[in-house]
């Protein structure tokens, strides 16, 4: 298990735990996290799942892979550590991590 901790663009946040195997956006759906709409459930086929991972886990998650920065590309105010939390799945090394959802989704 992993605790992974949601803020908001208005600065509230939510820390819940998530099973490994799980992606960010699974943890998020199942805990009814504000801002992560994740229209296609999962498949990397739209960007509503988008969030900003804060720069002290950005080498632990890593860069997003050619498929996920083509969807990025339909997400609003993208950044260099905006990634599609669909894409990023849940290990014990990732405990603690820290992602902020945009303003909107698209």
């Amino acid at each position: 298990m992993a605790k992974i901790t949601f803020k908001e663009s208005n600065g509230t946040e939510r820390t819940v735990e998530a099973e490994n195997g799980m992606t960010v956006m699974e943890a998020a759906i199942k805990n009814m996290i504000p801002g992560i709409d994740a229209d296609c459930g999962g498949a990397c086929a739209c960007a509503t799942c988008h969030v900003y991972v804060d720069e002290a886990w950005s080498g632990k998650v890593g860069k997003p892979e050619s498929m996920e920065e083509d969807m990025l590309d339909f997400a609003f105010d993208v950044r260099e550590n905006s990634r599609l939390s669909c894409q990023i799945k849940i290990t014990d090394e990732l405990d603690g991590l820290v992602v902020t959802t945009p303003d909107k989704q698209f």
